[in-house]
């Protein structure tokens, strides 16, 4: 399994940093500078953590990670066996919010060459979950509703978060040899 975080890098308590702790043999990607992404730098730097795998390779991102899971995908050809995609931010949206992420919009419209579960929240701030059906349906994304989940963040009281588990367990399942 390979983490890949969004801004700000998925502290102490996120549940990336979670399941990284729980999962003998999960990586997470390494970013030069989590607060002021640069496109470029973080796809390059997936596609090393990718490069580096042994095994078969499961994507599990959240927020700007998934744009950088599917920018990666447009660019690269892929020995992924899936991805997990959490709460993407709705670039143009969050920019104007004050997000540093213009850059890395707009989002790629193109289906994703390996099968994806996009988890998205109605409350959301950083994307409302009409964005979020439209990007699952051209990411080719099965989208899961996750209800009333914020940023699906430890601001939103996600630590563990077994539910998203779950998701990734389910997906898994589904993509076995």
């Amino acid at each position: 399994m390979i983490v890949v975080p969004g801004l700000g890098g998925s502290g102490h308590d996120h549940w990336q940093s979670h399941w990284l702790r729980d999962r003998r043999g999960a990586v997470r990607v390494e970013q030069r500078d989590w607060d002021r992404p640069d496109l470029d730098e973080w796809v390059a730097a997936l596609h090393d953590t990718i490069q580096r795998a042994t095994g078969p390779v499961v994507l599990v991102a959240h927020s700007l990670g998934c744009h950088t899971v599917a920018h990666w995908a447009h660019r690269h050809d892929a020995r992924v066996r899936a991805a997990l995609l959490v709460a993407p931010p709705d670039i143009d949206h969050s920019a104007s919010l004050g997000a540093p992420i213009a850059g890395f919009g707009p989002p790629g419209a193109n289906p994703l060459p390996f099968p994806t579960v996009l988890a998205a929240s109605r409350t959301d701030p950083w994307a409302e979950i009409g964005w979020s059906r439209l990007i699952a349906q051209q990411w080719g994304a099965r989208l899961v509703d996750l209800g009333d989940a914020g940023h699906v963040n430890p601001a939103a009281g996600f630590g563990p978060w077994p539910q998203g588990e779950r998701l990734l367990r389910d997906l898994l399942a589904e993509t076995a040899d």
